[in-house]
């Protein structure tokens, strides 16, 4: 399974709310939180949340031309997003399977 050696870390950002961000056994980033969070508690729930059926994913291209995800809550909220471009959209569809994406 692709990401089975990622490991995620919980952060305080410049701000002083808890962030998360997913970083591959390379090192890189692979996934971040999209929001900062008051509550550590909140924020560790938003990194382990699961495959939800009911969330939208979404892929487009930003203005550079490369292929990025966010995911939404069913209120509209979004809870991830890709934390880098993709010059393929098959890329970038592989790095949201890593955070729960189901195709």
């Amino acid at each position: 399974m692709a990401g089975e050696n990622d490991t995620f870390e919980v952060y305080q950002d410049k701000r002083g709310e808890y962030r998360w961000r997913r970083k591959a056994s390379n090192g890189r980033i692979v996934g971040a939180s999209s929001e900062g969070y008051n509550k550590k508690a909140d924020c560790e729930a938003n990194m382990n949340r699961g495959p939800n059926p009911k969330d939208k994913w979404e892929f487009y291209q930003d203005k550079r031309g490369e292929y990025r995800w966010r995911r939404r809550a069913v209120n509209g909220n979004i809870i991830g997003a890709a934390s880098e471009g993709y010059t393929k959209k098959a890329d970038a569809e592989a790095n949201a399977a890593r955070q729960g994406y189901q195709g």
